[in-house]
C-alpha cells in the first residue's frame, strides 16, 4: 500500500478464524517514520505536548517531536517503573495483543500533561481500545485532548469523525480477501 507517498508491503496475520489484519510496523523503517511524521504534523491541530502508548508508536512520537522542534513527549508505559510516583493506570484491550494490558503514567508525565493541549498518537487505530485507554489517562491527568491521530485507521475506524489518519488499512478474511 502507499503511505505518505511511499510503497510498503504489509504481511497478513490471522487474529481469528474469520479475520486477518495487515501488520504495519514502524520499527526499523526510518524512511516511513520520517515521512508519516511530517504528514501527520501537516494535519495536526495546535498542541502543547504529544502523547502515545508504549511501544510501537515510540519512533513516531519521537520523530514528530523532533520535526516540531519539541524537546519532550509523553509515553504511557505498559508497566510501572520504580521511578514512577503517584501512578495513574488503566487497562487496555487491543486487537493485536493476546492479553489485557495495563497503561500507566507517573507524576512526571502528569505534570507534563496537566492543563496542556494534548495530541494523542498511535500507529494504527482499529477497535479504538488503546485510544480509549490513552484518553482516560490524559483526562485523569488534567490534559485537554485537542486531537487523536494515527498513521493508519483499520477497517471502520477510518469512518470515525474524531480521529485523523493518513490512510485506511483494510481488514481481510482468512483467505486474504478484503473485508472492509
Amino acid at each position: 500500500m502507499e503511505i505518505a507517498g511511499l510503497e510498503r508491503s504489509l504481511q497478513l496475520f490471522p487474529v481469528s478464524d474469520d479475520l486477518s489484519i495487515a501488520a504495519f510496523i514502524l520499527f526499523g523503517d526510518v524512511e516511513i517514520t520520517e515521512a508519516v511524521a511530517g504528514e501527520l504534523l501537516k494535519k495536526a491541530p495546535e498542541f502543547d505536548i504529544l502523547f502515545t502508548a508504549e511501544a510501537k508508536s515510540i519512533p513516531l512520537i519521537y520523530e514528530m517531536a523532533r520535526q516540531a522542534g519539541m524537546n519532550e513527549y509523553v509515553v504511557a508505559r505498559k508497566a510501572p517503573k520504580v521511578y514512577m510516583e503517584n501512578l495513574i493506570t488503566t487497562d487496555v484491550d487491543s486487537i493485536t495483543t493476546a492479553n489485557i494490558q495495563t497503561l500507566c503514567i507517573g507524576q512526571r508525565e502528569t505534570d507534563m500533561i496537566r492543563g496542556k493541549k494534548v495530541l494523542i498518537l498511535d500507529d494504527v487505530i482499529s477497535t479504538g481500545g488503546s485510544l480509549a485507554s490513552m484518553e482516560l489517562l490524559v483526562n485523569e491527568a488534567g490534559g485537554h485532548i485537542v486531537g487523536k491521530m494515527a498513521v493508519l485507521a483499520e477497517g471502520d475506524a477510518m469512518e470515525r469523525d474524531d480521529i485523523i489518519a493518513l490512510e485506511k488499512l483494510p481488514v481481510f478474511g482468512p483467505d486474504g480477501t478484503i473485508k472492509g
